[in-house]
């Protein structure tokens, strides 16, 4: 953005001018000291954040996903307690005939109309059914994590459209007093060629610089609509808002010396690297599931009910409880098959983990840097601008004492205004720079 605005003025800085005064655009500039911008409602960053934490469709899906993976932890839990249905039954049979056929077995058949209940409880599977529940409560912890991990990426996207909004509106500052200053020049030389005291090629740099800092003005404006409509798109609002941006009165405080306290503190505190570390934990637990598929199954068994339509040869209740139990023998290796299946699936789990964790120390190492940089160059930004005020001072006093040429002074203005860009450039960098390393060490806000 800064680059496009110093690109019109470079450009034009090194074009050669022809002999006569160009056409200047009739639009009058704005007056000194007041912005183009129309007031709109105050906005702050706190409430950005907030308006965009409420209205992103990404958090509600967020947390529906962590709902859901709850219901999960409900399903595998089930099995750990007794089920119980209900029968009605009803026959109109051949009485004391057989199925004879389609079965190994031989039952009788009745006529008769029974009703009664059935209820079986699990005793124990040796360790599969706790480990399928482990993992689904490992695997809603890591969904809890995800959901963390979208609120922080939708705060940074609030908190970079609001300060890009922020900034564009204090380069439309810049540029309009830079229109206003151009005018102001205009006008004087404009009045000393009038009287013969100035030549017309100065009224024609004049009138140059003056249409460039219309350029600029035009540019700026541009980008901070542009900057407007993402933000308000960003919050939810279907149509652009005239927000008037409240800047936060927060001090540039210098950023940490030592970046190895941020790498160990985004290891633990990003929901990122803390939802890989519960999907490994889910993984390992999925894994010992499946490994006990070869262990026995008992369960306990019970039923009751009663017969009031029956043949004489059924009693009128019947009822009776046992005990069951399952034992795996062969089934042509599919056990096998998905227990290797969950090994490999917990050892991708934590293959990933590991890259997750070299990607957060890098991350936090590149930002880390670029926070020094951009802290580094705040000083360096605040003295080109008063140097930059300073050169155009002696300029302008030797400009009116006829000791240099407009072009010194048109040099000087340019520098000013490159300045001005530069250092307002700097300040919003290094605030972006600070929210961008607080996300990437997962330092709460």
């Amino acid at each position: 953005m800064r680059l496009t605005l110093l690109f019109i003025f470079l450009f034009g800085a090194t074009c050669t001018f022809a002999q006569g005064q160009p056409q200047v655009p009739s639009q009058a500039p704005p007056p000194a000291g007041q912005s183009t911008a129309q007031p709109g409602t105050p906005l702050t960053l706190a409430q950005a954040e907030a308006r965009a934490l409420r209205s992103n469709p990404q958090i509600t899906i967020g947390r529906l996903r962590a709902l859901q993976a709850q219901q999960y932890v409900r399903e595998q839990r089930s099995a750990l307690f007794p089920t119980a249905y209900l029968s009605l039954t009803g026959v109109d049979a051949e009485s004391g005939s057989r199925i004879a056929a389609g079965a190994l077995n031989n039952p009788i058949l009745f006529t008769r109309a029974a009703g009664g209940a059935t209820v079986s409880q699990l005793v124990t599977d040796f360790g599969r059914t706790s480990n399928l529940l482990s993992s689904s409560q490992f695997q809603a912890k890591a969904e809890d994590k995800n959901a963390a991990a979208t609120t922080a990426d939708i705060t940074l996207a609030a908190d970079q459209a609001f300060y890009n909004a922020l900034e564009t509106r204090e380069l439309v500052k810049v540029a309009e007093e830079t229109v206003n200053a151009r005018q102001t020049l205009v006008d004087r030389v404009s009045a000393l060629a009038q009287a013969k005291l100035r030549s017309d090629l100065d009224l024609s740099f004049a009138n140059v610089d003056l249409s460039r800092a219309k350029l600029l003005l035009l540019e700026s404006q541009n980008n901070y609509q542009t900057s407007l409509a993402a933000l308000s798109a960003l919050l939810g609002y279907p149509d652009q808002q005239a927000f008037d941006i409240v800047e936060t009165d927060e001090q540039l405080t210098p950023p940490t010396p030592d970046v190895l306290p941020l790498i160990t503190q985004a290891l633990q505190q990003r929901p990122e690297v803390a939802s890989l570390q519960f999907q490994v934990e889910a993984a390992k637990r999925n894994s010992n599931a499946e490994h006990d598929l070869w262990r026995p199954t008992i369960s306990a068994l019970g039923v009751a009910g009663v017969a009031p339509v029956r043949d004489p040869q059924i009693q009128n209740w019947y009822g009776a409880v046992g005990v069951n139990i399952n034992i795996p023998v062969f089934n042509g290796f599919l056990y096998n098959a998905r227990a290797k299946v969950a090994d490999l699936q917990t050892e991708a789990a934590r293959q990933k983990l590991m890259d997750l964790r070299n990607n957060v120390a890098r991350d936090v190492r590149i930002t880390w840097q670029g926070t020094n940089d951009a802290f580094a160059r705040l000083t360096v930004t605040q003295q080109l601008r008063e140097q930059a005020n300073l050169a155009l001072d002696l300029a302008q006093q030797r400009y009116n004492l006829g000791l240099s040429s407009i072009v010194e002074f048109s040099q000087a203005e340019l520098g000013k205004t490159e300045a001005d860009i530069t250092d307002t450039d700097a300040r919003y960098r290094y605030r972006l720079s600070q929210i961008v390393l607080a996300y990437t060490v997962g330092a709460p806000k």
